[in-house]
């Protein structure tokens, strides 16, 4: 297939039922290649609820598409050429740009028309995940300058730019809900909860723990702007933004995680055992299923309750795999697993509807659960 910007694909949606929930579930791709939705950090759906973006391998490299409208509708190529990070995309609010890190630098394309443009470039660096503060004014993204680790942030419209270093790998940065001054990121491995300001002070461990409790995928429990995470595979927890007072909302094997816009409710997946999709409340612990996803959940690291060390990213490299997505996984790096193996669920908008990815029919596809009535 030839990659070219502004491409018109046939839909590839059907329509299944889960066999356990009974659930309706669009499967949103069917190409033999790697497709997948955005992180679980940002919605792939856009602002409106009526577009899916998603990142598919079809042309080779990672590209970003978009399905619209919402579920049938033609499938759109909207980036060509030299690859996107592929688990970097997000929209803007204004429901009328998407932006995406390429390589050193983070871009924004309109969808009406598009146009392309870099935001800012950092010259021989690698980005990571990119996020955009609550109100679209500012961005970060993880990031490695050289052998130097850390994140950068800025504004959205190209200035105040600033890299702000780290002594180890960054995953995961994302603005504060209600306060975009302060970022929070993850440092890896332990201790895992890091925060900073925006302009680089203020560093700060937010939870010292050692490389055996396996603190990850912390996120802001929404609009309450506590933090939620998971110590795998035992249980879903909460941390005070302020007093940093730390408690259990369920012993469950909660693993990737999103909470809705109020912090009533934690989106998960599971693994080891994978019990598919899952809705937390954040008060009670309640929970409730969704549906099942079947995908590989590949990663060594997902059987063990530590983070990896130094052996084990060596054992992985010595099976000779490959398939590396960004700067954070080798091409020899099996720890962690491909990313694209992981079902990584978000919300719609109306939070009506969640997506997902899983490989069951032995390439990833994309797929949208719909909820049901409460």
């Amino acid at each position: 297939m030839v990659s070219k910007k502004g491409a018109r694909l046939a839909s590839e949606h059907s329509t299944g039922r889960d066999t356990q929930t009974g659930a309706l579930v669009h499967q949103m791709t069917g190409h033999p290649s790697i497709n997948h939705a955005t992180y679980f950090l940002q919605s792939s759906f856009s602002p409106d609820g009526q577009s899916l973006l998603i990142v598919s391998y079809r042309t080779g490299g990672a590209q970003l598409y978009e399905i619209a409208p919402f579920p049938g509708g033609d499938i759109r190529q909207l980036t060509d050429g030299i690859p996107v990070h592929p688990f970097s995309a997000a929209y803007h609010p204004d429901n009328e740009r998407i932006f995406f890190v390429r390589q050193g630098g983070i871009w924004s394309i309109r969808r009406d028309t598009l146009a392309e443009t870099c935001i800012v470039d950092f010259d021989k660096a690698q980005l990571g995940e990119c996020s955009l503060s609550a109100d679209g004014q500012w961005l970060t993204a993880a990031a490695k300058r050289g052998p130097e680790p850390g994140i950068v942030a800025g504004r959205a419209g190209g200035t105040q730019w600033t890299f702000i270093p780290f002594p180890r790998t960054v995953i995961h940065p994302q603005f504060h809900p209600l306060d975009p001054e302060w970022i929070e990121f993850a440092g890896d491995p332990a201790p895992r909860m890091h925060r900073v300001r925006r302009d680089g002070s203020a560093l700060e461990c937010l939870y010292h723990h050692s490389n055996d409790e396996f603190v990850v995928h912390e996120t802001f429990l929404g609009q309450t702007g506590d933090i939620v995470y998971t110590v795998w595979p035992f249980s879903l927890r909460r941390m005070d933004w302020t007093t940093r007072e730390h408690s259990t909302i369920t012993d469950f094997n909660c693993w990737h995680i999103t909470p809705n816009k109020a912090g009533a409710q934690v989106l998960c997946d599971t693994n080891h055992p994978d019990t598919g999709l899952w809705l937390v409340d954040a008060a009670s612990g309640a929970r409730r299923h969704l549906c099942l996803t079947e995908s590989s959940n590949g990663g060594s690291q997902w059987k063990t309750s530590r983070y990896a060390l130094a052996e084990d990213f060596a054992a992985a490299r010595s099976a000779a795999q490959s398939g590396a997505l960004s700067w954070m996984e080798v091409s020899a790096d099996t720890v962690y697993g491909p990313q694209w193996t992981h079902p990584h669920p978000s919300f719609s908008p109306d939070e009506r509807k969640v997506v997902f990815a899983s490989d069951k029919t032995g390439y990833p596809q994309v797929y949208v659960v719909e909820l049901p009535d409460a």
